[in-house]
């Protein structure tokens, strides 16, 4: 009888042991979730952001997920949830709400205006690390509304992924001895490539006359020192203008980029065309008139080549670094 109630009690203890050890290992709910949006508006380079609005579902068994309540949305500036609607039937909770967003992302602007962006958001529950819960990805179906047309931009591609971000932090729960928590993380990734041609020239078209105002010194008689160099100086400052009202649109960068690339081309050939009147004039002031004459047809040929070819140049790499 004792070793009957013996093997009973080691029995229990094992069956205690293993019923612990499968709620330690208890693999963690999943929640499956999915996106459509219906807008992108507001794309803010100087301010570093741009608005969504989406619709958002998610299914799953746990009610104490609440994602009404314990959504995050880490990236954004502001969010609304301007509808939602629970259904609870069939032993799990549907969840469907309308969201608009402001979100914040950086911009990469060393190819700009032939730059593609990637435009970025996430969802995270607040309250359930990813122990106890993980994302699926809802990929039927589609997740923009083609008819919607992106003023100034072309939608290339989105992507929808999930995976973990990692805070290397507890949180102040002391039961954790490594700093170091990880919360499952629904993706969005929306690839949008600009319509150049408009903004290029909208960009840089008074440069570009202003390099043509310099480069008309060249037509003009060598001796006629004011009206060269009016011409060249006025010429130079047009440039320095236009590339602070570029900048004024643009975040700051600490990278060399194609807005820079372009501006210093320009501003060194007005400079150029400067030092070219000069020796000009030198030479009319020694009496060496057809001298002069040729120098100015050189100068003027090498001055237009080099300048279309370096700009030619730049534009096409940065074009095809995206």
């Amino acid at each position: 009888m004792k070793k009957a109630l013996l093997f009973l009690g080691v029995l229990a203890g094992l069956l205690l042991a293993t019923n612990h050890a499968g709620a330690k290992d208890k693999a963690p709910d999943t929640v499956k979730v999915g996106v459509y949006i219906t807008s992108i508006h507001d794309i803010d380079f100087k301010q570093k952001e741009y608005a969504i609005d989406l619709w958002l579902w998610l299914t799953y068994k746990n009610a104490a997920f609440d994602f009404v309540q314990n959504m995050e949305i880490p990236q954004a500036k502001s969010f609304t949830k301007s509808f939602s609607t629970v259904d609870t039937s069939n032993g799990e909770t549907y969840l469907l709400m309308k969201l608009q967003c402001v979100m914040k992302d950086s911009w990469k602007i060393n190819h700009f205006p032939f730059d593609r962006q990637k435009l970025r958001f996430s969802l995270e529950n607040s309250q359930f690390d990813s122990k106890a819960l993980i994302f699926v990805a809802d990929t039927f179906g589609q997740h923009f509304d083609p008819r919607y047309v992106l003023s100034g931009w072309m939608v290339h591609d989105i992507a929808i992924s999930v995976g973990t971000k990692a805070y290397e932090t507890t949180f102040g729960d002391r039961e954790l001895s490594v700093p170091h928590t990880e919360y499952s993380s629904f993706k969005v990734k929306v690839s949008i490539d600009r319509d150049v041609a408009g903004l290029f020239w909208k960009m840089f078209l008074g440069m570009y006359i202003a390099f043509l105002i310099a480069y008309m010194c060249f037509y003009i008689h060598a001796d006629s020192i004011d009206s060269r160099f009016g011409l060249s100086v006025g010429a130079l400052f047009a440039v320095v203008g236009n590339k602070y009202i570029v900048d004024d649109s643009l975040p700051e960068s600490n990278t060399f980029t194609l807005v820079d690339g372009l501006h210093g081309v320009t501003l060194a050939f007005v400079l150029g065309i400067i030092i070219c009147n000069a020796i000009s004039l030198k030479l009319v002031k020694q009496q060496r008139i057809n001298t002069a004459k040729r120098f100015n047809r050189m100068a003027a040929w090498v001055c237009l080549l080099a300048y279309l070819v370096i700009n030619a140049w730049l534009i096409t790499n940065a074009a095809k670094a995206n």
